[in-house]
């Protein structure tokens, strides 16, 4: 009898989960507000997917977000610039790569510009790194400069010479190959063998692709969604659509918060809510040199240990480095992120100004916008001009704010001034009395952060911060991209 009460007990909870979790789904698929079904081709095809799970893209490592001093690991001013005074600010979490982006990966962007414009010489000379930068008239550098970037010796080691221009560049082109495998692989878009026999192919951005404007015969897969559009066709199909939660978010550089909060992974420092213990590196401690017994008295970096010195002494070498490391060398810090400090130095998105922490947002700041619109071919379609390369033109934003339906329509019939996106005024011409009459700093002066190879470990902390301007490169600066997180994996505490 106690059995036969176990068992009819244990029947009874499955058959109520069974209903609650059939409910539940049921649930999602109706409005909570209308009760209206979603996802209904008979009352409009309203496309609603709870099923979407955020994932990083390739090469990714999901930073969980939070609250932390900026500038706060700062604890001396040796060149006197107070231009990193500490501030409390939030960091909202998002995306950024375990590693530098390394010659493979920029051989890879180089090969599929020879592939796709065979005919563009200039596309590829202006995405070729500067390889000259290792030249020195009292160094014998020379070998670096032919072979750095092509030897499969130095396929792993970060690229060097590349501008933040170019850094920029890289990061749109990789948004766009990471988007299109997606669809390929999924059957959405036409497999690469078909893609490439298709004499009208054209390259694929995403937002043409989510514009509706790359479709058609050739270029079509075999696994599009369903189009539950009223009035479409039995068994129609579509393009993907944002709302379908199947494309990535843009690979950019990260904001120099972003690059300063991830570089010092004080995720595992913290307890209770509370930062326990701050840091000087990306590392516990205030020396180079590892504390832990098995491996006590390695270098925790790559950099110059003294004048003279690089790389220590023959038989037992230091940080092991003469030049630049592979990517993967040294311990990652607790976010997993391999040579935050020291290897090269990092571009990110920020435009320098010394005094960056009088004026900023405590919420995800950053300085540098430039609010830009698309341009569209047809406004009256909708349809999106694209330049040479398949891309959508931009153009300066008109208006801080949505335009009313009468505003817009006028500002397709005449010139209107574009919007100043520096809505904070720091413009050197009109802001004299921060730096003077004249000024070698300017909106095109990026910051970059991380210390390298030829630096002093001074420069490896995360709140130092130097400049240069976005068209120039040299051979100790590198990068690695960051992406926005949609939604929030971490998520509130239960």
């Amino acid at each position: 009898m106690h059995r036969m009460r176990i068992l009819i007990a244990a029947i009874f909870i499955t058959v109520n989960l069974f209903n609650f979790y059939s409910c539940k789904n049921k649930r999602n698929n109706f409005s909570d507000k209308t009760g209206v079904k979603y996802n209904d081709p008979n009352n409009g095809g309203l496309q609603i997917n709870r099923k979407v799970k955020e994932a990083p893209g390739p090469g990714l490592i999901a930073i969980e977000g939070g609250t932390f001093v900026m500038g706060g690991s700062l604890n001396e001013d040796v060149a006197y610039s107070h231009d990193n005074l500490k501030r409390r600010v939030t960091v909202a979490s998002f995306y950024i790569d375990e590693t530098e982006v390394s010659n493979a990966d920029w051989l890879e962007y180089l090969h599929w510009i020879s592939q796709n414009f065979p005919q563009d010489r200039k596309m590829y000379y202006d995405a070729l790194p500067d390889s000259l930068v290792w030249r020195n008239p009292l160094s014998y550098n020379e070998p670096y400069v032919n072979f750095y970037l092509r030897h499969p010796s130095f396929q792993d080691y970060p690229v060097v010479g590349v501008t933040w221009e170019q850094a920029n560049a890289y990061s749109q082109w990789r948004t766009d190959r990471v988007n299109e495998h997606i669809l390929r692989q999924r059957g959405i878009l036409a497999d690469y063998k078909t893609a490439s026999q298709n004499q009208n192919n054209q390259p694929f951005n995403s937002e043409i692709y989510l514009n509706g404007q790359i479709q058609g015969q050739g270029v079509d897969g075999k696994n599009m969604p369903k189009d539950n559009r009223p009035g479409a066709q039995q068994n129609a199909r579509r393009t993907a659509r944002m709302e379908d939660g199947i494309l990535k978010q843009a690979y950019r550089l990260p904001t120099e918060a972003e690059w300063e909060y991830a570089a010092l992974g004080l995720v595992g420092n913290t307890y209770e809510g509370n930062i326990e213990s701050n840091k000087t590196y990306p590392w516990n401690g205030l020396g180079v040199r590892d504390h832990k017994r098995r491996t006590q008295g390695r270098m925790m970096a790559n950099f110059k240990i003294t004048s003279g010195n690089n790389m220590g002494v023959a038989g037992d070498l230091n940080d092991g480095g003469d030049i630049t490391v592979p990517v993967k060398s040294y311990k990652p810090n607790d976010f997993g992120l391999y040579n935050m400090a020291g290897n090269v130095n990092e571009w990110v998105s920020d435009v320098y100004r010394q005094l960056s922490f009088e004026d900023f947002e405590d919420f995800n700041p950053y300085r540098g916008h430039v609010f830009m619109d698309n341009q569209y071919e047809n406004a009256e379609t909708g349809k999106l001009a694209k330049d040479q390369y398949g891309r959508p033109i931009k153009v300066a934003a008109k208006a801080p704010r949505k335009q009313t339906w009468e505003e817009l329509q006028a500002g397709q019939n005449s010139q209107q001034t574009t919007y100043d996106s520096d809505v904070r005024g720091f413009k050197d011409e009109e802001q004299k009395e921060l730096y003077g009459k004249t000024t070698l700093i300017n909106d095109k002066s990026r910051v970059y952060k991380g210390g390298s190879w030829n630096d002093r470990a001074y420069w490896l902390n995360p709140g130092t911060r130097r400049h240069m301007q976005q068209d120039e490169s040299n051979a100790m600066i590198g990068f690695r991209c960051a992406m926005t997180m949609v939604g929030n994996v971490f998520g509130p505490k239960k």
